[in-house]
């Protein structure tokens, strides 16, 4: 009996994954001009309860910049912040999302910072203005950023309904992502196109 019921209990995993397809979603602004570095996910949630908090991801301080400029990450996860400049950084984020500061340090800080709340989080240096860049916390495993193209592919995607939301740093300040109703059936998607019309071109 107990081999059967694992039998059973495997099988119904492996149907599962086989029935899994990708979503491909194309983003353009209200002119129809595609945007990299959009953030697009699926909430719903089934979604939610698949998350896995993640580490190794960094936003490095290079040439006075971020890089990358925008990072998404699922909720939980850590991310370092080293500073790869021969100039001293004071990162810091007054976001509800995430507040935190890292003051004045060259190479790597201390210790990762803890994304604990779904959001966007603006970063900024006190001592360089002009260094902006932005982290998306998300509460689902199917997300990514848009190529050049404006494309992106959300791959292995459970059947359900969802939420699609899609996100761009050219959206007004504040502006929360834009969501849509999908459903996804258990083969690969058509090409969803999300126009952002709050973007500016």
């Amino acid at each position: 009996m107990r081999k059967f019921a694992l039998f059973l209990t495997l099988s119904l995993c492996l149907f599962q994954v086989t029935q899994a397809g990708n979503v491909r979603v194309r983003v353009q602004d209200g002119t129809g001009r595609s945007l990299t570095d959009a953030v697009v996910f699926l909430e719903s949630a089934a979604a939610k309860s698949l998350v896995k908090s993640a580490s190794g991801s960094e936003i490095a301080q290079v040439g006075k910049q971020f890089v990358p400029s925008v990072t998404v990450v699922p909720v939980g996860s850590l991310v370092q912040f080293p500073n790869r400049d021969t100039v001293r950084h004071h990162v810091y984020s007054f976001s509800p999302a995430k507040t935190f500061e890292l003051k004045l340090y060259t190479g790597t800080a201390a210790s990762p910072v803890f994304f604990d709340r779904p959001g966007i989080v603006v970063l900024g240096c006190n001592i360089h203005d002009h260094m902006t860049a932005w982290v998306v916390v998300v509460e689902t495993p199917y997300y990514g950023k848009s190529t050049e193209a404006g494309e992106v592919t959300l791959a292995n995607v459970a059947p359900g309904s969802y939420k699609l939301r899609a996100w761009h740093t050219s959206l007004p300040v504040g502006a929360a992502a834009l969501e849509q109703s999908l459903t996804v059936g258990a083969t690969d998607t058509a090409v969803v196109v999300v126009d952002l019309k709050g973007a500016k071109p």
